[in-house]
């Protein structure tokens, strides 16, 4: 039987949310009025922990910076975010859970609601091509539009995205063993789905489900 090991990314693989932590940054290189931006980051992010997040507004939101400053100045902030934010806080036994997967033949996937041009250079220093995060559309010119493309991997749609994923390897949800870490009860519906949850430094809510329901519980930071 294929094994295939779920790694949600932000306060499970790494010890931050990385949306959240790109706005503070964008934040910093003055690209939008501090304030206001850091109000409505925060409230974005309690929405986002409270299980009441509008993920479509919030990705206009969190585009807007980048699409006003056009993809060549985005792409050269993403490099410096990657460097001077990212690398200090991928610690070794995150590097190591991923890498023992990896060695015991298991397909490793992020899985993150955080969207692709935020994380895919994150995946790309875990050493993992196959990502799922939320796709932004883009103009004829190659340009952010401030949309999602497709469904967005966020809550119920993270099980519709990796459905398809297994889907286009010929594999299906009978004929796998998964595993899935997440640290969020916004990923509630794919725990539930998959073969082993793992609740990976769990919010309150989701502790109090892994528990309840005796599901292991990962205490991968301290």
């Amino acid at each position: 039987m294929t094994r295939v090991a779920l790694f949600d990314l932000d306060n499970t693989l790494i010890p931050m949310d990385s949306d959240y932590q790109w706005g503070e940054f964008t934040m910093s290189l003055g690209w939008c009025d501090g304030d206001e931006f850091k109000r409505r980051n925060s409230e974005f992010y309690e929405h986002y922990k409270a299980g009441t997040l509008d993920i479509h507004a919030y990705v206009r939101f969190a585009t807007q910076a980048m699409r006003e400053q056009g993809s060549v100045k985005a792409a050269q902030a993403q490099a410096r975010f990657i460097q001077t934010v990212v690398q200090g806080v991928i610690e070794p036994q995150a590097l190591a859970l991923v890498r023992a997967h990896q060695a015991a033949g298991d397909a490793v996937v992020i899985v993150t609601a955080t969207n692709e041009f935020v994380t895919r250079p994150i995946a790309d220093a875990f050493g993992v091509p196959d990502l799922i995060a939320v796709q932004l559309a883009r103009d004829a010119m190659g340009e952010l539009t401030g949309e999602i493309a497709g469904t967005p991997s966020f809550r119920e749609g993270k099980v519709t995205r990796v459905q398809a994923w297994l889907a286009e390897r010929q594999l299906d949800w009978a004929n796998t063993e998964t595993v899935f870490y997440s640290d969020s009860i916004n990923d509630l519906a794919l725990l539930e789905k998959v073969t082993h949850p793992v609740a990976t430094n769990p919010d309150e809510p989701l502790r109090a489900v892994a528990t309840e329901r005796g599901w292991r519980i990962l205490e991968l930071f301290t």
